[in-house]
This record gives structure tokens, C-alpha cells and sequence, in this order.
């Protein structure tokens, strides 16, 4: 698969956000001064278990800096400063540097940091060929990528990454034959229209069509326990209802069910994106039942793979957000309740709901048209698909 640099710049002044994310997963001591605002640093920051993290705003380092500020910022070796674009953030580290710190800005600050897109095999994968997950840190968005021989599919891919998914297509000398969304999107701004097209099909779940997508006759509609075959692997549509109306998983050789946005490693879907407070009961309820009777329906050693994780979920061996349907059942207290427990816990225990939510839905419905640059932007941010981490 296709990499992204790791590389520092010539001048020392500047780390590369992929370096940066390297270092994160590695476990190794990090130290950052995020000069954002306060608003915008509590919506959204960079983190993980060894990262020393103090928001300072930009302002506080104007003029003279005063000794007790300097005293007060974390250690580091180096210290990485980040602003929303690295502009701000390069003047910052430049005077630190001037004041005998050794501070590194963030190389395009939150833009570059939500510009990480890295792609893991799937180790527990038994089906036949091999299945990455894609990751981006930055929101916990999670796409898929299958190649069997000459042929590959992409699941619930972004439109910011389009370059990168042709890419690994090319790597592994194969043709595109499906690209799927799992459901109308809420956070991200779906590549399943760019992708499509000179051979490759897109394919939507037949209830999420029905929402009003507006390109309905360009795709193809899945419906429930269709099977669509790349190489000789058998991916089969399973409705799975709850966090939209149109939510439908994939179940990939017996193997691994994709479940999008409905369950995830450390938590479920949250159930009032599509139609809101006054929906959110019912869609809890619909959640449920597809999770006792469906999702739970099947054996204890299918892997579940969802489209997101949070700061609360832990990396399996692999380094990929999944984890086995039996692990899930005997440490989710959320799939052992009973249906009005588990609804009022639902209701109780949602973030706010994602940044610019509804004019992401409406272009993923075709309602709306944006510029990649606005897509991109629509979508920075946390991506608040699902309940509380808390909820486990």
C-alpha cells in the first residue's frame, strides 16, 4: 500500500504531521502547545496516551513573553506547535526557538493533521483475499479496502482521499470493481460518485437511496442479502437499520462484518441524524433490534469492523479498530440490556452532533454541490457518529 512521508523539514523548523502520528503510535513521549482558542482546542485536538497537550491561545505570545508562560508550557524534545493552518503556529515556534526552546511547528497545522490517511492490513481477515482498514486520525474515520487477485472494492470512502484509493488500486495491479457507502454519511463527504464510472460500480444501500439521493439511476441498489463478488470474495448486503434508516453492513466471506456506522469497538450509533430529536426514540428502538436480532444473531468469532473509533477505543494486536463479535458481547454492556435500558441509555448519552451535519448529508444525497476545498473543510472536526465511549 502507498505511504505517506514521514520526513522533517530541511530547516528544522517544521514536523510532518504523518511523523508526528508515527511518533503517537508509537507510544513515545509527545509535548504540544495547541494555540488555537480555547473553543476550538476543547472541540478538537490532537491526542493519545503519552501526549502532553496545554492550550495557550495565540494572543498570550504577542509582545514580550512573560517568564511564568515560558515555565509553564510542557517538555519536550522537541515541543510541536500547532494553529488550525501552521501559520500562526510557525511564528510561535520561531520565537520559542529564539528563547532557547526547542519547538517545532505542526507543517499545515489541523489541515495537515486531518491530511493523515493511513491503511493497515487486517490480520484476522480469513476471507479470501486480503482487507485493509483505512484510518485518519484526526476524526477516527474508518474506510476499507479489499483485493482479491485483479479485482478490488473500497468501502465508505472520502472524497479528500480519492488519489489515495487509485493508488493503492494501481499498487496491487488491480480494476476498482465496487466502491459502497454503508449509509448517508453524516461526517464526511462521500467519494462514492468520484470513484464510480470506467468500469467500477457504486452501490448504495436500497433504503438510503430512497432518502431522495438525486443520482439514484447512476448506482446500484443493494438490498438486504445481496451479494456482489470481487475476485472470489462474496461481500453480502445486510440491513442493519438504527443509526439511519438506510444503514446496511457488509459481511465479507463469513469473516468480517463491515458494520459502518451501526456498532463500533467501544461503542453504538447514535440514532438522531436523520431524523432528528423527535425520530431519535424510535431509531433507538430500530437500533436495538438490529443489534439483538441481527448483529448478535451471528457467531462469537466474526470480526466486526465499523466505520469509526474514538480516543476510547483500544487498537487490536494488528493495529486496527476491530474486534470479534464474542469480545464485543462479554465487555458492551450496552448489547446486554434490555430495549428501554439500553434506549434511555442512547438517548442520555449522545456528543453534540457533527460539525456541519446537515449540509454533509446533502451532499451525500445530491442535493447539494461544494468544491473539494469546502468538502474538505465541511468535515474537519471530530466525527460525533456515535454515543458516548462512556456507553460501554
Amino acid at each position: 500500500m502507498t505511504s505517506q512521508p514521514a520526513t522533517t523539514s530541511p530547516d528544522g523548523g517544521a514536523v510532518d504531521p504523518r511523523e508526528l502520528y508515527d511518533r503517537i503510535q508509537a507510544d513515545d513521549p509527545v509535548a504540544i502547545l495547541d494555540v488555537r482558542s480555547e473553543a476550538d482546542y476543547e472541540e478538537w485536538h490532537i491526542d493519545g496516551p503519552e501526549v502532553d497537550a496545554v492550550n495557550v491561545p495565540g494572543e498570550e505570545f504577542e509582545g514580550d513573553l512573560d517568564a511564568d508562560l515560558l515555565d509553564s508550557l510542557p517538555e519536550g524534545d522537541p515541543l510541536v506547535v500547532v494553529c488550525a493552518k501552521g501559520v500562526t503556529s510557525a511564528d510561535i515556534a520561531a520565537t520559542l526557538r529564539d528563547h532557547g526552546i526547542d519547538a517545532l511547528n505542526l507543517d499545515e497545522g489541523m489541515e495537515g493533521w486531518a491530511r493523515v490517511y493511513v491503511a493497515t492490513p487486517v490480520e484476522r481477515y480469513d476471507g479470501s483475499g486480503t482487507l485493509y482498514q483505512y484510518q485518519r486520525p484526526s476524526s477516527g474515520c474508518l474506510a476499507y479496502f479489499l483485493v482479491d487477485g485483479d479485482e478490488a472494492a473500497v468501502f465508505d470512502p472520502l472524497r479528500a482521499f480519492l488519489d489515495r484509493y487509485r493508488s493503492d488500486v494501481a499498487d496491487h495491479e488491480a480494476n476498482l470493481s465496487y466502491v459502497f457507502d454503508t449509509h448517508i454519511h453524516a461526517d464526511h463527504v462521500s467519494g462514492v460518485r468520484r470513484l464510480m464510472g470506467n468500469g467500477t460500480v457504486g452501490v448504495l444501500p436500497e433504503p438510503a437511496i430512497e432518502r431522495g439521493v438525486t443520482y439514484a439511476d447512476e448506482v446500484q441498489a443493494a438490498t438486504d442479502g445481496e451479494e456482489f463478488h470481487v475476485g472470489d470474495a462474496v461481500v453480502t448486503a445486510v440491513h442493519t437499520p438504527g443509526h439511519t434508516s438506510g444503514m446496511t453492513s457488509y459481511r465479507i466471506d463469513d469473516s468480517v462484518l463491515l458494520t459502518g456506522d451501526g456498532l463500533f469497538t467501544e461503542s453504538v450509533a447514535r440514532p438522531d441524524l436523520e431524523h432528528g430529536d423527535e425520530g431519535a426514540t424510535d431509531a433507538a428502538r430500530t437500533l436495538y433490534e438490529t443489534l439483538q436480532n441481527v448483529i448478535l444473531d451471528y457467531p462469537d468469532d466474526l470480526l466486526i469492523a465499523g466505520g469509526h473509533y474514538s480516543g476510547a477505543a483500544q487498537p487490536a494486536e494488528d493495529g486496527t479498530y476491530t474486534a470479534t463479535l464474542g469480545d464485543l458481547r462479554e465487555r458492551m454492556e450496552m448489547l446486554s440490556l434490555s430495549e428501554d435500558d439500553f434506549v434511555e441509555r442512547v438517548l442520555e448519552d449522545m456528543p453534540p452532533r457533527p460539525t456541519n451535519y446537515q449540509t454533509i448529508i446533502a451532499t451525500n444525497l445530491g442535493q447539494e454541490s461544494v468544491t473539494d476545498r469546502q468538502a474538505f473543510e465541511l468535515e474537519l472536526g471530530p466525527n460525533n457518529c456515535a454515543t458516548s465511549a462512556d456507553a460501554l
